[in-house]
């Protein structure tokens, strides 16, 4: 039987264990003699992956099959996150273990299931990640976990944010799942010609890859990328992948480059990319793997590449980012005329006096005075 060392843990620890199994032992009682082993040093993180892949190592060296089916669940509910958790944990088919209140872990017969759940302020983010010894008891997990969330289960678009960043062993990620239920007016983005919904369905069904957004803060950039994410998701009839970093150290291999053109994201987001974006004759030792990607294998599968910056200048831009058949479009998302901010402001009030009251008082004071889309809102509030 393997024989397991766990280093750096203790009781609710949250830190990485180094898990070191030795699957030959071969051994020598002489005086002075070294035990000789052959083994694997396998990281995991918390005890459910301890677990699973102390009982995976246990089946390799007695030649047997563990859990030879694999699903994932991912699903967002208006319920409390304990609340769920507590519903799955309870239930008298099978065997559950509680690290903390955002993480279980599922042992039952023929199978074993990881979950992990974070919150957000209206509605609670669950993935599930099942082992079974078969189809039938797979899908029989899913069906239970899905029928503890009920009615309560959000079916709107969301989308998945796979947020990347470094930590000492290289680059690491965690997922977010968002709701597409953002509202756009048209009247809010007046330099898009034939309106917004319209300029995104060209986009999606365009050859190229790589949008680029431009403009000051509170313009309404990232509100458009959401939006653009959301359509993604209707399209597919389930939640669109996006892989997200917002930390140049992890630009600088090629590591999350291959990840992204070798796994399921479907677009690639990088917001106030202004370091990312400048000429590569002013010392921009990034932006060479994105061209790469955005005029390869990337580009043949439908994937997009979108950048926003405050980059105020089209000539700040390297001109092969931006050059035709790579990027669709480069667009400059502008602040609104004194005008157009309290047209568009009546237009979201739809008719509520109240709010309509505090357009008027708000855009009555420095009446001239251009307005970004945040400072509409803001004003609606």
């Amino acid at each position: 039987m393997p024989s397991i060392r766990v280093a750096g843990h203790e009781p609710g620890d949250s830190r990485e264990l180094r898990v070191f199994y030795f699957l030959d032992r071969q051994m020598n009682m002489k005086r002075n003699e070294m035990m000789l082993a052959t083994g694997n040093t396998n990281r995991v993180y918390g005890l459910p992956q301890l677990v699973w892949s102390n009982r995976v190592a246990r089946a390799v060296e007695q030649g047997m099959s563990c859990y030879p089916i694999y699903r994932k669940l991912h699903f967002a509910a208006r319920i409390e996150l304990e609340v769920l958790l507590d519903a799955i944990a309870l239930d008298p088919s099978w065997r559950v273990e509680r690290e903390n209140g955002e993480n279980l872990f599922i042992n039952g017969d023929g199978i074993f299931v990881m979950a992990y759940g974070s919150r957000k302020a209206e509605y609670c983010s669950c993935v599930f990640y099942i082992w079974a010894a078969d189809v039938a008891k797979a899908e029989a997990a899913k069906a239970c976990i899905l029928a503890k969330a009920g009615s309560t289960r959000i079916t709107e678009p969301m989308f998945t944010i796979d947020w990347n960043f470094v930590t000492s062993n290289g680059i690491d990620s965690a997922e977010i799942e968002e709701l597409a239920t953002d509202v756009l007016y048209n009247s809010a983005y007046p330099e898009i010609a034939g309106g917004v919904h319209a300029f995104i369905a060209r986009y999606l069904d365009a050859r190229e890859t790589v949008l680029v957004l431009q403009g000051p803060p509170g313009t309404g950039k990232t509100r458009l990328i959401r939006a653009i994410l959301g359509e993604m998701s209707r399209r597919k009839g389930e939640p669109a992948r996006v892989m997200y970093t917002g930390e140049s150290r992890a630009l600088e291999s090629d590591a999350l480059f291959v990840k992204f053109i070798t796994g399921d994201d479907d677009a690639f987001v990088m917001e106030d990319a202004d370091h990312v974006m400048k000429p590569r004759a002013d010392g921009n030792d990034h932006l060479h793997r994105f061209l790469a990607i955005a005029d390869g294998v990337v580009r043949s599968q439908g994937r997009k590449i979108v950048f926003s910056t405050n980059l105020p200048n089209v000539g700040d831009l390297d001109e092969a980012l931006v050059r035709p058949g790579r990027c669709f479009a480069r667009l400059f998302v502008r602040k609104l005329t004194a005008a157009e901010a309290k047209a568009l402001a009546m237009e979201i009030a739809a008719g509520d006096a109240e709010k309509a009251g505090r357009v008027s008082q708000a855009f009555n004071e420095e009446a001239a005075r251009g307005r970004s889309l945040a400072e509409v809102y803001q004003a609606l509030q």
